[in-house]
């Protein structure tokens, strides 16, 4: 017998279920007080015990939900998962916006998107602080606790809020601190929060105008990145391009190309 695949919807709820209770062991776990348990990249990309016992806890729990799906997470990865013959590959980051995490900076969260034969479907971004929870399907818009998301109306770029991030290796924050020092007389201003999936469903909410990132990681766009398109803005890189480590770029239409192409003049997508 031929399963049948699970609709985004189906998906959406059980990504929320599980989700919720991670961003709850995060924030208990937060509370409790943390530590740095290892490095990344870099001595200032760090992983806490956190991260790891939230990952551990979300793979466990979709093992027991859906065993024959695979998971891509930013601390295991993919290697003690099976192949999914079910088609459906989940993309989780624990703690996204560790950093602010470890210095009780209320600005992380848990991320965990559905991909059904390569596509995201269905995702969910929780800020592990506040509770604020921003969901999104593919062809079921975007939403931010039960209220529809459509974006930014602005239309001017230099009256843009616009969100970025920095990556941990020196020379590649240099390069990015120099694409912002020359793109900040173009816009309203420039936000660094620290958490990119968190600034994507700002941006999809409209809380800032745009938001644009190099160096990002499946599981740091996944959710998000379904949130801020479905909610109406353009995702995507630069020339063209898909969305990916190269550049993400996230904003309304009427904001997109005028960012995109002030983005190409600065390299934004070069460097480390």
């Amino acid at each position: 017998m031929t399963r049948s695949a699970p609709t985004p919807r189906e998906l959406l709820t059980i990504a929320v279920e599980v989700a919720r209770d991670a961003a709850a062991t995060a924030y208990r776990m937060r509370a409790e007080g943390v530590s740095v348990a290892a490095t990344k990249s870099t001595v200032t990309d760090v992983v806490t015990a956190a991260d790891r016992a939230v990952e551990r806890q979300v793979l466990d729990a979709l093992a027991a939900l859906r065993p024959d799906d695979a998971v891509l997470g930013e601390e295991y990865g993919e290697g003690e998962v099976r192949d999914a013959p079910s088609g459906v590959r989940w993309i989780v980051d624990p703690i996204d916006g560790t950093v602010n995490y470890l210095y009780g900076l209320p600005h992380s969260a848990v991320s965990l998107a559905a991909e059904v034969d390569g596509v995201v479907v269905a995702g969910v971004v929780r800020n592990v602080s506040t509770g604020e929870e921003w969901t999104a399907t593919a062809g079921g818009g975007a939403w931010h606790d039960g209220e529809r998301l459509s974006g930014s109306t602005e239309t001017d770029l230099g009256q843009a809020l616009v969100a970025t991030g920095f990556g941990y290796d020196p020379k590649r924050r240099a390069h990015q601190a120099r694409v912002v020092a020359e793109l900040i007389p173009h816009v309203r201003d420039i936000r660094r929060l620290g958490a990119a999936a968190l600034d994507l469903c700002l941006a999809a909410q409209g809380r800032v105008d745009a938001y644009f990132e190099k160096g990002l990681a499946a599981w740091d766009q996944a959710a998000g990145g379904l949130v801020a398109s479905e909610a109406g803005l353009r995702v995507a890189g630069l020339g063209g391009l898909p969305a990916g480590p190269d550049l993400v770029i996230a904003a309304p239409p009427a904001l997109f190309t005028p960012l995109h192409d002030r983005l190409a003049a600065l390299d934004a997508s070069g460097g480390p």
